[in-house]
């Protein structure tokens, strides 16, 4: 008798250690493997359509080939106030952006060929896969932090002009 109360004993801790073995471990977020690093590649300013007054100036990186307009933002984990992505666009058309890997809230910044902003996506949800179109064609797209367009005042109408460095 009382070696089957042993058993059964035995049988329990051992069935209470299996089973506390078999608990989910808990994972730890890795670090960020992958940091951008902001790199200027030029100036942009923003210019008030009524009053041709400039609106603020940032530093900004270019996106002109495939690789970066597929990139973008992506993977950064900060964009300060004064800088921004340009991307420049060999033709204009409607334009679509999706915050994909972007960690980041951003304002999208549709511009036509006139360099005259024809409409906004602000905002921008990071992470997210939902399509943010333009309103209008457009030729360049501007990327700045999130709730910066309104902060500055920036209007459908206004205007961008940008230089860029050569290197």
């Amino acid at each position: 008798m009382r070696f089957q109360l042993f058993i059964k004993s035995i049988l329990v801790i051992f069935g209470l250690v299996f089973l506390s073995s078999c608990k989910e471990e808990k994972t730890t977020k890795p670090e960020d493997k992958v940091v951008v690093s902001f790199k200027k590649e030029g100036t942009l300013s923003l210019i008030k359509a009524d009053s041709d007054s400039i609106i603020k100036t940032i530093d900004i990186e270019i996106a002109d080939n495939e690789y970066e307009t597929q990139t973008g933002l992506m993977y950064r984990t900060k964009l300060e106030n004064n800088h921004g992505m340009l991307f420049i666009f060999p033709n204009v058309q409607m334009r679509s952006f999706y915050m994909k890997n972007t960690k980041i809230p951003l304002d999208i910044i549709y511009i036509n060929e006139d360099q005259t902003i024809v409409s906004f996506q602000k905002n921008a949800k990071p992470m997210s896969e939902t399509s943010l179109p333009s309103e209008a064609p457009a030729k360049y797209v501007l990327e700045i932090y999130g709730g910066l367009s309104d902060t500055w005042g920036l209007s459908t109408g206004d205007k961008v002009s940008f230089t860029t460095i050569n290197e």
